[in-house]
């Protein structure tokens, strides 16, 4: 899969009717020939671009971050206040569908997993080391947000197929473009043959069908 290849694709999906609103683009990457039960695919991609879309963090933290937490973050949830959500799970699946991610500090994930780990874990939105969101109490808080605004994750565990908002309509071509192939190059970096396990690759808007690249 080429620039011209993604590029093609985009003015194809820019014949289709306007919305009243910005629709996001979705890529969709199919796979083949993987055993996902034994190699399954969870892809944390780093973009150049914006996505399109300003994310909202939570984070579990104690006195030592809660100042810089509440200056980066869009809510924060001190460990004083942890057993106000233990056992309440309509709390719990409402703040797991309110946020996109979850930070916390590392000496808290033992609390964390005891309360929020069942509901969080169930979602996919524990705090994700791989993602640098389990933090020292010292952490840029900030520098942490900013990545995380810029970073998409593509999970196949169960499905041959990955799927991730890439960006939107009224971002230049040459920004959705460099988000897909570099969306691409990762996912080819963890799969075990590359393009042997790469089915076909496919981009849509929100409420369109989708064309292949």
């Amino acid at each position: 899969m080429d620039k011209e290849q993604v590029l093609n694709a985009l003015q194809q999906l820019k014949q289709h009717p306007k919305r009243k609103f910005e629709q996001s683009y979705d890529l969709i990457i199919n796979l083949k020939n993987i055993v996902i039960k034994q190699d399954p695919v969870d892809v944390f991609v780093t973009l150049h671009n914006s996505k399109g879309r300003k994310i909202k963090v939570a984070a579990f933290v104690d006195q030592q971050l809660a100042d810089n937490a509440k200056q980066h973050c869009d809510f924060i949830i001190r460990d004083t206040e942890f057993q106000n959500f233990a056992n309440n799970k309509n709390v719990l699946r409402k703040l797991a569908e309110d946020y996109d991610y979850f930070i916390a500090q590392a000496n808290l994930m033992p609390k964390v997993a005891a309360v929020f780990g069942k509901v969080l874990g169930t979602k996919g939105k524990m705090p994700n080391p791989k993602m640098g969101c389990v933090v020292p109490p010292s952490a840029n808080i900030g520098s942490l947000v900013n990545n995380l605004n810029y970073t998409v994750r593509l999970v196949a565990k169960k499905g041959l197929n990955l799927q991730c908002i890439i960006g939107k309509e009224n971002q230049s071509d040459a920004e959705v473009c460099d988000n897909i192939l570099t969306v691409y190059q990762a996912v080819l970096k963890h799969v075990p043959n590359e393009t042997q396990n790469i089915k076909n690759v496919q981009l849509k808007l929100t409420m369109s069908k989708p064309v292949k690249l």
